[in-house]
């Protein structure tokens, strides 16, 4: 049988509506990651690995996975805050026909990577035994900040696990994995 190829695109974060709302959103790029700015002296920060990622190959009926490279969210704003950051999916196409839905791709957030700042901060999956799948958006990562913490930031390594379902057509299926921060 021909193997089936998997490219991921890493969508550009996306900040929510209020906060680009109140200051005007912006997005930029630093050092090979994608960042969504909230353009003010105190605000919300998600920052994505820029580019593909190459899942690799596989046969109709296996499983491939890979991690996504480091997330992080910086938190300056003011005051008590809580921040949830939330990751979604496209089905995955391949050019001329053929479709992986989001239903078969799956997401572990793992544990916290690095951090900075008091804060208590929650893994939405800390396990792959706790993977989700992304046929709707899913948690992420939660953080919760005290009033006297002027910053912190949050950084974990996501896995992204497809099952290539038996009927799938050989070939090379890309998608999209967007996280966003609210």
């Amino acid at each position: 049988m021909a193997p089936i190829a998997l490219l991921l695109w890493l969508g550009a974060p996306a900040v929510s509506a209020a906060d680009s709302s109140a200051a005007g959103a912006g997005k930029g790029k630093e050092k090979g990651r994608e960042t969504a700015r909230v353009l003010r002296a105190t605000e919300l920060l998600i920052t994505v690995p820029n580019g593909p990622v190459n899942l690799g190959t596989g046969a109709a009926g296996s499983t491939l996975s890979g991690s996504l490279g480091t997330v992080t969210v910086s938190d300056t704003r003011p005051g008590n805050r809580t921040w949830v950051a939330t990751v979604s999916a496209t089905d995955f196409t391949r050019a001329g026909g053929g479709t992986i839905t989001k239903a078969n791709i799956s997401y572990w957030s793992g544990p916290t990577t690095a951090f900075s700042g008091t804060a208590v901060r929650v893994p939405g999956q800390l396990t792959a035994a706790q993977q989700l799948p992304l046929s709707t958006p899913v948690t992420a990562f939660t953080s919760t900040k005290g009033s006297l913490v002027a910053a912190t930031s949050t950084s974990w390594e996501p896995t992204i696990v497809v099952n290539i379902p038996f009927s799938t057509i050989p070939g090379v299926y890309t998608g999209t994995i967007t996280h966003s921060a609210a």
